[in-house]
């Protein structure tokens, strides 16, 4: 089997919020827009996409058919000093404040509008604590 292309899609009661939360803080570009999904890619790189779903919506499977919960969505990025300061002073609600992590992170957690949450991520060098828990030449992936 050869996967090509992967993306979450957000189930939510809001489609049109939930697009533009992820088109005004994250720089995504809508491929697709309805009123009850939307496609979204990064403007920056083609290969990161989202989706945003209405959760009742009919290719939903019956009993499937809810909000999302309990998702955690990771975006890394180049900096994530410089988006915690922009998203505090848009009045993003943030989950955990910015930290360096010993297992290999410098990162922050926010939540969009459906409460998922979002890690925004920088790979740094784990400790050594934690470097052999690594495959081979997979630090700082």
């Amino acid at each position: 089997m050869k996967i090509t292309s992967y993306y979450p899609v957000i189930q939510t009661l809001d489609v049109a919020g939930t697009s533009s939360f992820y088109q005004a803080h994250f720089r995504f570009k809508p491929l697709f827009t309805s009123d009850w999904y939307v496609h979204l890619q990064a403007e920056n790189d083609a290969s990161v996409n989202l989706a945003i779903l209405q959760y009742d919506h009919e290719t939903v499977p019956e009993g499937s058919r809810a909000p999302v919960s309990g998702m955690l969505l990771n975006f890394e990025v180049e900096d994530p000093d410089a988006l915690y300061e922009e998203f505090k002073t848009a009045g993003l609600s943030i989950a955990k404040t910015l930290r360096d992590e010993d297992f290999g992170q410098r990162h922050f957690i926010i939540r969009d509008p459906n409460g998922v949450l979002i890690d925004v991520i920088k790979p740094t060098e784990p400790t050594a604590e934690f470097a052999n828990d690594y495959a081979e030449g997979a630090i700082g992936v």
